[in-house]
């Protein structure tokens, strides 16, 4: 019988234990943050998305983008990375400082894209209790390297360990800074325009409801969860005091999360790689939209 495809992870990766937490929407929500302090990615960005328009709309399709990489097959992850690396392709933007035209997809932006995003991933979760010791932390770096395979980035160029990470952050610091776009962008991450499902009607005028406070709330754990250097570079304090607060926050926040019902913690992407691993026979979900 032929061997089940599990993906480019699977059963006893890292990467299927990290993902299996939903405080990880944190996470996300941290990269986003700490990816717009690089001046061209957020010239890039803003050049070429609208995600103002529809905030929600690219958040899902990242989600499914990701979600995609870790529990699809591995036919499904590579189509999902040509896809993206089709359009990522077609793209150009101009450098705010020099009017350079550029490419998007110029390997120096997507590394640092994909190394804030898996070391958001990692540093959330250990912060917020998962239990990973330094072999596991340096095995997720390793293997989110196929990840940034996707994206058409060359393995060996992607830091893989922990040490690496730091070093890479310590290189590209001196490049970081807040731009007004970025300024722009923090505010609009920030306090957002919420789906119509969750807003008051209109007369509320600012619509500060409970889904506003609970969102605020999320937005300011992920801000205080940046790396105090990345803290100071949006013009806060980098005190050992918020890193504290922080980290006192995402651990109460996920044990709220795993207390939920399974079948809302859990997506139908995950539950059929679980079902594909464990040899019986699932319909896979419909293949979604790269991010």
């Amino acid at each position: 019988m032929d061997s089940v495809d599990v993906g480019l992870f699977g059963p006893g990766s890292v990467t299927w234990k990290l993902h299996a937490e939903p405080i990880l929407f944190v996470a996300g929500l941290r990269s986003l943050y700490l990816q717009a302090l690089h001046p061209r990615a957020m010239a890039g960005v803003a050049q070429n998305s609208n995600y103002r328009r529809d905030a929600w709309g690219r958040l899902v399709r990242t989600a499914n983008y990701v979600g995609t990489t870790v529990y699809g097959t591995t036919a499904e992850a590579e189509e999902a990375g040509r896809r993206l690396r089709r359009r990522h392709g077609r793209m150009t933007a101009v450098d705010p400082a020099t009017g350079e035209r550029f490419r998007i997809d110029e390997p120096e932006l997507l590394r640092w894209v994909h190394v804030t995003e898996v070391e958001s991933f990692l540093d959330t979760a250990r912060r917020a209790g998962v239990p990973l010791d330094a072999d596991e932390v340096d095995g997720y770096y390793t293997e989110q390297r196929r990840a940034a395979a996707l994206v058409g980035l060359a393995p060996e160029t992607v830091p893989g360990t922990a040490a690496e990470v730091a070093e890479y952050y310590r290189q590209i610091r001196p490049e970081l800074r807040m731009t007004r776009e970025a300024a722009e962008t923090a505010l609009f991450l920030t306090v957002p325009p919420l789906p119509w499902q969750l807003s008051l009607p209109a007369r509320v005028g600012l619509n500060l409801g409970p889904p506003r406070w609970a969102y605020l709330g999320i937005a300011g754990t992920a801000f205080a969860l940046l790396p105090a250097w990345a803290r100071r570079r949006y013009g806060g304090l980098g005190l050992p005091t918020t890193d504290l607060s922080a980290d006192v926050t995402v651990r109460a926040l996920r044990l709220a999360l795993t207390a939920l019902p399974r079948d809302w913690r859990e997506g139908p992407m995950r539950r059929a790689a679980e079902e594909r691993a464990a040899g019986r026979t699932a319909v896979s979900p419909a293949r979604p939209a790269a991010r």
